[in-house]
């Protein structure tokens, strides 16, 4: 195998190479921010009063946009003010989608890791280090992600479901083949811990064990079906995966950081196999197996 050496390079002193030359290489190929399965929905978009968006990025399969500044050399006060200020527009003139940061330079001080770090939690914002390398002739462009939007926490977490109810409360919600769904999953769960138990919430079916919640999967059952949801980070290899193997796969749910599967009565037992992985995915996720 022939060895390649590679020389890292700075673009912003670089004679020929720019800033539009890199938001051109991102909006031909949006993936290589590792952002996910997105698309490219507009370059160099005005904002009233306030200049233009280098990138508006977005996931293909679900709601959330990424507004995406890119700059060279190192990020300084500006660029992270100016990118807040993007994010702050869009969100406010498009409200029906979820919206997300993105700061790209070639050098992201520890200082400014520090202040977006503050940031990130009350404002979701995303970090990346651009590098440039050359080879001979060809410059490559490697995109690693330094700061990652914060998580929100484990649903159980959040206020609205200190709320708890009971079995027949869901089974009238939803009815009591899909409230026996839960049942199963609760079968896939104890797999990897036997001390778990069903949590009834108002908004979802947790887990629980000695009382304390265990969610790395929750279940919403309907009049005819369960959505099942397992934690799991996007990537497009398991969104192919999962559909492959004939699940019926909603939108991500980029908030909680959930998959949300559709399933019919009986179709748990039909998709036992991929299920059982998912369930296991999840498990090693959150446990940090």
């Amino acid at each position: 195998m022939e060895f390649t050496k590679f020389e890292k390079i700075s673009l912003k002193n670089h004679p020929d190479l720019n800033e539009r030359w890199v938001q051109d290489r991102i909006a031909e190929d949006p993936s290589i921010l590792g952002l996910g399965d997105v698309i490219l929905k507009d370059k160099e978009r005005i904002q009233p009063r306030a200049g233009r968006l280098d990138l508006l990025l977005q996931e293909a399969e679900s709601s959330r946009r990424y507004e995406v500044e890119v700059q060279l050399g190192a990020t300084d006060e500006s660029h992270i003010i100016r990118t807040i200020e993007y994010w702050d527009i869009e969100r406010k003139r498009y409200p029906q989608y979820e919206h997300t940061a993105v700061i790209v330079a070639e050098d992201i001080t520890s200082r400014f890791l520090n202040v977006i770090g503050l940031f990130n939690g009350m404002i979701p914002l995303v970090a990346i280090q651009m590098n440039a390398l050359l080879s001979g002739s060809q410059i490559g462009l490697v995109f690693t992600t330094v700061v990652d939007q914060l998580s929100l926490g484990l649903v159980d977490e959040d206020e609205e479901t200190q709320e708890v109810t009971d079995r027949s409360y869901w089974e009238s919600r939803g009815s009591k083949k899909t409230v026996s769904m839960a049942d199963e999953f609760l079968e896939l769960a104890k797999k990897h811990d036997q001390s778990l138990e069903l949590k009834y919430n108002k908004f979802y079916i947790g887990l629980a064990k000695n009382g304390q919640p265990r969610n790395f999967i929750i279940v919403r059952p309907k009049k005819g079906f369960i959505r099942f949801e397992p934690r799991l980070k996007s990537s497009p290899e398991t969104t192919d995966r999962l559909e492959n193997a004939g699940l019926d796969v909603m939108d991500y749910d980029s908030r909680w950081g959930r998959y949300r599967i559709r399933l019919k009565p009986g179709e748990i037992e039909k998709n036992k196999e991929i299920l059982i992985q998912v369930v296991k995915e999840a498990y090693d996720v959150t446990t940090g197996d």
